[in-house]
């Protein structure tokens, strides 16, 4: 399905605001920005693929100020969206979010589809305990 080009534009508008608010330390306004969009789409959200990557982007803000809870229903929600089960980012999040709430056989899981679909580097950005717990698990 494609959304209008009026409520995609306003939807792309609301995630750039939200991400230059982000990257200048707002996390709680970014966050307000991306939900704001995320509210613009039609009914059954799951179904538009814009929605994959406003979940991420409000589940990053989570994961970020350390909302574990509240980001992993953003992650679950994104890898039910157009092209979010197998991307590797998002198996990456839900990996993280699975090691947080000690749910470790899930989080291997889930870390290792991170590291089939993208390889070592999707790692480099976070916390090395992700990584060095994949590779207890799994030969790299």
């Amino acid at each position: 399905m494609k959304l209008s080009d009026s409520t995609h534009s306003e939807i792309t508008a609301l995630c750039q605001q939200g991400d230059d608010l982000v990257k200048a330390g707002d996390l709680e306004a970014g966050k307000n920005k991306y939900v704001e969009a995320l509210r613009l789409l039609p009914e059954n959200q799951l179904e538009w693929e814009a929605a994959t990557w406003i979940y991420v982007a409000i589940g990053d803000v989570h994961f970020r100020m350390k909302h574990y809870d509240k980001a992993f229903k953003c992650f679950f929600n994104a890898v039910q969206c157009p092209k979010g089960l197998g991307n590797p980012y998002i198996h990456l999040r839900l990996g993280q979010l699975y090691y947080e709430q000690e749910n470790f056989e899930k989080a291997a899981d889930e870390l290792t589809r991170a590291y089939m679909g993208a390889g070592m580097a999707i790692f480099m950005e976070d916390d090395p305990k992700y990584l060095e717990f994949l590779e207890t698990k799994i030969e790299l």
